[in-house]
């Protein structure tokens, strides 16, 4: 989305945690680590979590250190093969891949029509809850 980012945190089913919409402007680690302490303010929700799987912009011993710390939580990135050229299947990362997959057949999350970061993050959440809905049906 031109303008800003999501920073989305999901389960191993690919269901949403947490998202975070932010300016453009803000760094990788930063938004990591805001939408990460509000993963962590869920407390008993996530008392099974202790691994994290980030792709290569989150990389970066000072991020490591302070999920550890902070978190309790250990994070591994998942990089791509050096030697491989186009598309490349890899291992955890498709999760999320395919979560901003199911998002983008919301049209109202293709374009960012909405003026509010925080407008943004509620019509997410109430796309992953229909989402959510019509795999129980």
């Amino acid at each position: 989305i031109k303008g800003r980012k999501r920073f989305m945190t999901v389960d191993t089913l690919g269901l949403l945690l947490r998202v975070l919409v932010t300016a453009a402007s803000v760094p990788e680690r930063e938004g990591a680590k805001q939408v990460l302490q509000q993963v962590k303010q869920m407390g008993q929700g996530v008392s099974r979590l202790h691994t994290i799987w980030a792709d290569g912009g989150f990389d970066g011993n000072p991020f490591l250190m302070w999920v550890m710390d902070v978190c309790r939580w250990i994070v591994e990135v998942v990089l791509r093969p050096e030697q491989t050229k186009g598309f490349v299947l890899l291992k955890k990362r498709w999760v999320v891949e395919r979560t901003f997959g199911w998002l983008m057949g919301y049209r109202r999350l293709v374009r960012d029509y909405e003026l509010w970061p925080e407008t943004s993050e509620t019509f997410i959440y109430l796309a992953m809850i229909r989402i959510m809905v019509r795999q129980l049906a």
